[in-house]
């Protein structure tokens, strides 16, 4: 009698699950596979796990809606959004691929300054190395620190959601762990959503006692550029909303902003706070005094509207990129303590902003931990440029002063049509059409056939300037 009350009162609360594999639908036309190996592929592998977990979270109950596979990441929002409620949970697999083979582990990201969200992940990455003890953790992250910046799985969505990364397909530990206790992977993220679910989904008693007060949101303090907003906030499925009004204020202009999520609250409409980070607007959450803190970028020394452009001057001090470096590769400062300092003199000769030149470094040498066989440290060569000669090693440079002075000399042949203010060492020079790219996300292509090449050097100015509190 108590296993049928209880079954049944499950049942009554139940609440949808999600479960998207990441990558194999359609993009442009094409299928997307993902990281591509000799023997398979990251989509081949994702939808393997994938009906495992719909299998066992079918076997003890639970409603859940696979992804169908032929969907694109926008369609697969689309989808989602078309069926799921607030009391839903949503979880997108993926698994990484690295040039370097020994980078390995387990990693669940969440929306960036949602501390609800965070421990959602902890719960589900925890449920997953229960199962499989021998996956290292990578631990929570915002997406903030994805190498785009933002990922769309975790901010478009109307509920709950995460992004999982299994491990890396290139490293052959993680590979083998993946493909022969494929089970067991499955049966850890069956148990992480088991619990993720509950705790999202409100209990019968609340559900029916608190029916009346399901539509009032809390309320919260807005903070913008040092000084308390008079109208307040409010908090919607954990994440802070602030009146749309306040976008004008900052400089910002959504009006044709697909991409900022709205709600309209007692006649009145909310945005995302979040989504002000992708117009350069640092978004902070203070708990104790439950305030969100935005801060623009107009006490910054560039110009607005020129963050993005190649030729111009840095904000950062030598202190200010060596302490961020250190954020990402403590070990980095050992060996590269006078680089923030090449930068800055390289960059101001040649009238290149050096905090771009410095972010296209980290993402070019993966933040100086390098890996791979076309790009090592001996080669000095911070920007990844090519040998004059086409050939698969790239270019190398004798000194770091000289690689970095190389890079710079690149991108002011991208950006500039002035001549060089110092002789030529970088070896290709000559084959760019001078000017061309003036904006970083028009390298995306040229330099890096990446299609998120200039998004994700932006996503490290983002967190550049927010470490130095520019933002």
């Amino acid at each position: 009698m108590i296993q049928a009350r209880d079954s049944a009162q499950e049942l009554v609360s139940m609440a949808q699950i999600f479960i998207s594999a990441g990558h194999g639908g359609y993009e442009d036309g094409v299928i997307d596979p993902g990281a591509v190996l000799p023997t398979t592929t990251e989509a081949a592998e994702m939808m393997q796990v994938r009906d495992l977990v719909v299998v066992e979270l079918r076997s003890r109950g639970f409603a859940v809606l696979p992804v169908p596979d032929d969907l694109s990441a926008a369609q697969t929002l689309a989808w989602i959004n078309a069926r799921c409620q607030s009391t839903d949970v949503a979880l997108e697999i993926h698994a990484g691929a690295n040039s370097d083979p020994g980078v390995r582990g387990s990693a669940v990201f969440h929306i960036a300054q949602n501390e609800v969200r965070r421990s959602h992940g902890e719960m589900v990455l925890l449920a997953l190395r229960r199962r499989v003890p021998q996956l290292p953790s990578r631990g929570v992250k915002p997406d903030t620190d994805s190498p785009t910046g933002q990922l769309p799985f975790t901010r478009v969505l109307k509920c709950p959601s995460l992004l999982m990364e299994i491990g890396f397909l290139s490293n052959p530990q993680d590979l083998a762990l993946i493909q022969n206790q494929r089970r067991d992977v499955a049966l850890g993220i069956a148990d992480g959503l088991t619990s993720w679910s509950r705790a999202v989904a409100p209990p019968v008693e609340a559900s029916r006692t608190n029916a009346a007060s399901t539509s009032s949101f809390p309320e919260i303090r807005i903070s913008i550029n040092g000084g308390i907003y008079p109208e307040t906030g409010i908090i919607v499925n954990g994440n802070s909303y602030v009146p749309i009004d306040l976008a004008d204020l900052l400089g910002v202009n959504i009006s044709n902003a697909p991409s900022v999520s709205r709600v309209r609250y007692a006649n009145v409409v909310y945005i995302k706070a979040v989504d002000l980070r992708s117009y350069n607007v640092s978004v902070n959450w203070n708990a104790d005094t439950r305030t969100v803190i935005l801060r623009s970028a107009a006490g910054m020394r560039f110009c607005p509207g020129s963050m993005d452009r190649l030729m111009g001057m840095g904000s950062t001090t030598e202190v200010q990129l060596l302490m961020f470096l250190k954020s990402l590769n403590e070990a980095a400062i050992n060996t590269y303590r006078d680089l923030p300092k090449l930068y800055r003199e390289e960059a101001a000769i040649e009238g290149v902003n050096h905090d771009i030149a410095f972010c296209q470094m980290l993402v070019e040498t993966n933040s100086l931990f390098f890996g791979g066989s076309t790009n090592n440290p001996a080669q000095n060569n911070f920007g990844g440029l090519g040998s004059p000669t086409g050939g698969p090693e790239g270019a190398s440079f004798p000194t770091a002063r000289i690689g970095v002075r190389a890079q710079i000399q690149h991108l002011k042949a991208y950006g500039s049509l002035e001549p060089l203010i110092q002789s030529q060492v970088d070896p290709r020079f000559q084959f760019v059409r001078r000017g061309v790219a003036p904006l970083v996300e028009q390298l995306t292509g040229r330099w890096n056939n990446d299609p998120e090449y200039g998004r994700k050097i932006l996503a490290f100015m983002n967190r550049l300037y927010e470490s130095a509190g520019l933002l």
